[in-house]
């Protein structure tokens, strides 16, 4: 079992940034690969960014060059760093972790981007 516990979202003014958290906890050492998905209202989760052990990293279209994932694995956590924000971003921010048998979630932080 793999525990997961986001941080870090809240209010910001279009074009500004956040930074996003995901503690890891358990399991750890079977952990592949972890991630950053997205849900806003009336739409489908979808992938933002994700990066693999082996320090492959993945983005939307949406957020290159405007989002970085990074992870410290001395503390077992994620990060989603977002910068120029837009309205469009404002979605409820889902971590996640994949392992060989399961993909893991949080519970979600909401970010909102809004004058």
């Amino acid at each position: 079992q793999v525990q997961l516990v986001e941080s870090g979202g809240g209010l910001v003014q279009p074009g500004g940034s956040l930074r996003l958290s995901c503690a890891a906890s358990g399991n750890i050492l079977s952990v592949v690969a972890m991630g950053w998905y997205r849900q806003a209202p009336g739409k489908q989760r979808e992938h933002v960014a994700s990066t693999t052990d082996g320090g492959t990293t993945n983005y939307a279209d949406s957020v290159k060059g405007r989002f970085t994932i990074s992870r410290d694995n001395a503390k077992n956590t994620a990060y989603l760093q977002m910068n120029s924000l837009k309205p469009e971003d404002t979605a409820v921010y889902y971590c996640t972790a994949l392992t060989l048998g399961r993909q893991y979630w949080g519970q979600g932080t909401q970010v909102t981007v809004s004058s």
